[in-house]
């Protein structure tokens, strides 16, 4: 064929399959939705789970996507070799119980051999080794002959996921690359571990369901999954030796090696530096444009990892200062005529890219001289695993994540004490798996509503009504379908329509009450259940509600009204951030109730009081305006040319719905708003502050909530009027800067008669003094005297000329601390106190230390202090030279 480049054989494959009846879809975002199981896509057919497993009903049977995935398990590797990447696509043609096995295979076999025109005679096929059914179709419908076709065992044609779940056969089609490619053994064949047989295409036929005592029974809707690596089929049709020649690859790969100065295929150390960056730069490049930001934990943890691997491969190239941002441009450009986000937010991109990488670049350095001292110290005392104390800290401290620290001690054949870090660690792993929450086969928790059919949805009538009749179709505790809830009992309804907004996009649910002719329930949340069904939570306060009833539907509209007003103003918020700030600020959450608005906000620095003044200052504006609030349903494809705000990372279907504000915000949202900004009366921001690192945080009121604001204030004024004791509020300010005057004055008077005191009892302190080998050695308990007296005695024994060593334990404090100081005269022979506070601190099970001439350390058992200072002298005694 003449056209192999990578852009064009993706739209070839997706236009093949769309002629096979399958819905084209592009691909999701990397960052999983509703699926605890995964940090990140890492396939295909990943963010199709719940039409695999019957949770929701697929928009078609027939569907193909080129889908983004990022794999890490193998990221020490990338580099290595030319055939380890983090990031790739997938193409992909999926069957939910429609086509299957005959079609899958006979469609797969008419692309590679009709479109890509690949010679039969060098394809090769390999099939489970107990699915005769697959091979008489490869063989008796398709014509492959028998010796193209090689049976394989459950290691490498059958695929599960788990102990339980649906699973199934699967077959592999395999390119004869050429003996140039080969080992040269004679035995190689399909299966060699070599690059001549490349396998390209796997067909999965999910036709069983895998239970946990090992049986498979049938499966009553039988799938296809197919999975085809994009770059790989680009290598094998572009006939190069890796992904890393690929054309759009390789077009990343020259660029760095513009940048670094150096030639590909030269040097192999150069090589592994320039085939990191190019992986991981597209990687990043794809998640930021998801919305992913570094992080210390998920998915911001992989592409923290990935960013600073680039950074440190970037400086071993010799590259000086910034780069990774020059990388941008070229992914974008690479990418852009499928991924047209990535033009969009590449200002964006650039930023988190940019920052990220100044970060890091703070500390490297550091970092770097840090690790190559602990390396020279292992050497030097024969060691060859660093602590995992040292990672931890090279890690917390300096931003080296474990892989990196691992690599470079690699390169010097030493290894690190990875379990030991893995203990330090464990907080912050800890918090990160209580972040993922728990999960089930597929990723998603099994619940009561999953009992109910698949195919019931419940449409939502909110947008017009706040009232309406219908049924009682479903009721249910949280274990199971019920039939009545009697007076008291807490249960949820599922009705095939309602007008209770379900919680989704930061926006609670709606409350308010269902009626029966036989009962009352109070609505107190609404939510999302499963496959488009809406369940109600309700309290039954009159009578008892029964399943299938007649009822009556009525949302709390004061409670509406509230929500709406913050709803509207966090729309107003983020194009008057955007306004501000720039284009780079994406809402990164939100939530939305009646008391409050909270928003989350990609910036990379604190918001100065001016800009948020000015930004509540135009929210306001606008709300003074008297702005109508409208709302259309458009297909995606209109509402992105319009310019509509998309959220990161958020799933859409096919149409959207475009809420606007005139010409100032214009955002797609399925939540409920004002029909005009006059409505949300004021708008006053609380609070500004970080919440992550590049995620800002926002919380403000509106309405009615203002009012209680300044309600309060008023309270606080009132109370702050009667505690000063001034009758006009504009003199509070005058008042309390003329008592921090006075306090400031005492306190100076309180630290002057500390001095004094601590001075009259020096001289005691002196007296009670002990010779250690020709060092005075005071070693005191005083029970008046706190650690905010220590420096008076401090300076009194510097000042001294005698060797004079002080070992304090003042006990007025709670926590008690011991102070060691020494004079010069001391310290010259060989007394170090930072040291011996150290000791005579462990012995009360404390810690501590510090300079050689002053220290501190925390008393671990006050009733030890005495024993401990009795055995200061010895202690000592092995510091003096």
């Amino acid at each position: 064929m003449e056209w192999t480049g990578l852009n064009e054989l993706r739209d070839s494959y997706l236009k093949f399959f769309e002629s096979k009846g399958c819905l084209r879809k592009k691909s999701y975002s990397l960052v999983p939705q509703n699926d605890n199981s995964l940090l990140l896509i890492v396939a295909g057919m990943a963010p199709l789970k719940p039409y695999f497993t019957g949770q929701e009903v697929p928009p078609r049977a027939r569907m193909t996507t080129c889908q983004k995935c990022i794999r890490t398990g193998d990221i020490e590797n990338v580099g290595k070799t030319a055939r380890h990447g983090t990031y790739f696509e997938m193409l992909g043609n999926f069957s939910f119980g429609d086509y299957f096995k005959e079609e899958a295979i006979a469609w797969a076999w008419e692309y590679v051999t009709q479109v890509l025109k690949l010679p039969e005679d060098r394809l090769y096929i390999s099939v489970y080794e107990d699915d005769d059914e697959a091979e008489q179709i490869w063989n008796k419908k398709v014509g492959v002959p028998m010796d193209h076709i090689v049976r394989m065992g459950k290691e490498d044609n059958f695929w599960e996921a788990g102990t339980d779940g649906p699973c199934g056969p699967c077959s592999e089609i395999y390119f004869d690359r050429g003996e140039k490619y080969g080992c040269g053994k004679p035995d190689c064949k399909v299966g060699c571990d070599c690059d001549r047989y490349m396998e390209f295409w796997n067909l999965v036929f999910t036709q069983f369901e895998r239970h946990e005592d090992g049986t498979y029974t049938p499966l009553a809707q039988k799938n296809i999954d197919t999975g085809m690596g994009l770059e790989r089929l680009a290598a094998l049709m572009q006939d190069v030796n890796s992904i890393f020649d690929v054309d759009t690859v390789k077009a990343i790969r020259d660029h760095i090696c513009k940048i670094a100065g150096c030639t590909y295929g030269e040097e192999y150390k150069k090589d592994v530096s320039v085939r990191v960056i190019t992986d991981h730069i597209r990687a990043v490049t794809f998640l930021a444009s998801d919305g992913v930001l570094p992080s210390n934990e998920g998915a911001g943890y992989v592409m923290r990892r990935l960013v600073r691997r680039a950074v440190r491969h970037g400086k071993l190239l010799g590259i000086e200062g910034m780069f990774l941002k020059d990388l941008v441009k070229t992914v974008v450009d690479c990418n852009k005529c499928e991924y047209n986000e990535l033009e969009e937010k590449y200002d964006y991109i650039v930023k988190v890219l940019t920052n990220e990488e100044m970060n890091f670049n703070r500390t490297i350095d550091r970092g770097m001289k840090l690790l190559d001292d602990l390396i020279a110290d292992m050497q030097a005392n024969g060691r060859t695993v660093l602590s995992g104390e040292d990672c931890f800290k090279l890690s917390d401290t300096y931003g080296f994540p474990l892989d990196l620290t691992r690599e470079i001690l690699e390169e010097k054949g030493l290894t690190a004490d990875e379990e030991g870090y893995e203990k330090c660690m464990e907080v912050q792993r800890t918090t990160a798996r209580e972040a993922r929450g728990g999960s089930k086969y597929m990723g998603a928790d099994e619940t009561v509503f999953h009992r109910i059919d698949k195919e019931f949805q419940s449409e939502f009538l909110g947008y017009e009504t706040l009232a309406s009749d219908g049924k009682n179709d479903f009721l249910t505790n949280d274990e199971e379908l019920i039939t009545r809830a009697e007076a008291g009992q807490t249960a949820y309804i599922v009705s095939a329509a309602t007008p209770f907004y379900a919680e989704s996009g930061g926006q609670v649910g709606d409350i308010g009450f269902i009626t029966t002719e036989t009962g009352k329930a109070e609505v107190t949340d609404t939510q999302k259940a499963v496959a488009g069904k809406i369940a109600h939570t309700v309290k039954i306060v009159e009578g008892y509600i029964e399943q299938g009833q007649a009822a009556h539907f009525e949302v709390n509209a004061a409670y509406r009204k509230s929500v709406a007003r913050n709803h509207t103003a966090a729309h107003l918020l983020q194009a008057a951030l955007r306004s501000v700030l720039g284009d780079h600020v994406h809402q990164k959450g939100q939530l939305v109730d009646s008391g409050r608005v909270r928003f989350d906000f990609s910036h990379f620095e604190a918001i100065t009081p001016d800009e948020l003044k000015e930004v509540e200052r135009l929210v306001n504006e606008k709300i003074m305006d008297s702005i109508p609030v409208t709302t259309q349903v458009l297909p995606i494809a209109e509402a992105e040319k319009l310019g509509a705000m998309a959220l990161f990372g958020e799933k859409y279907g096919e149409t959207v719905r475009v809420v606007s504000v005139g010409d100032f915000s214009m955002e797609f949202c399925g939540g409920t708003h004002l029909s005009n900004t006059a409505e949300a009366g004021l708008f006053k921001i609380l609070s500004e502050s970080s919440v992550a690192s590049g995620v800002r945080r926002i919380e403000a009121v509106t309405g009615t909530n203002v009012l209680d604001l300044i309600d309060e204030m008023d309270s606080r004024i009132t109370s702050a009027q009667k505690a000063l004791k001034v009758n006009d509020p504009a003199l509070i300010t005058d008042r309390i800067n003329a008592v921090l005057e006075e306090n400031k004055e005492l306190s100076r008077t309180v630290d002057s008669l500390k001095g004094k005191i601590a001075g009259a009892m020096f001289g005691s302190v002196v007296s009670a003094a002990c010779d250690v080998n020709g060092v005075k050695l005071a070693a005191v308990k005083l029970d008046s005297v706190g650690s905010d007296m220590y420096e008076s005695f401090a300076e009194s024994v510097k000042s001294m000329e005698e060797p004079f060593v002080l070992a304090l334990a003042g006990t007025a404090d709670e926590k008690p601390k011991l102070l060691c100081t020494c004079s010069k005269a001391a310290a010259a022979k060989g007394v170090h106190a930072g040291k011996l506070v150290k000791e005579i601190a462990a012995l009360t099970g404390g810690k501590g230390g510090g300079r050689p001439d002053q220290a501190m350390a925390g008393v671990g058992d006050p009733a030890k202090i005495d024993e401990a200072l009795s055995k200061a002298a010895e202690i000592l005694a092995g510091f003096i030279k």
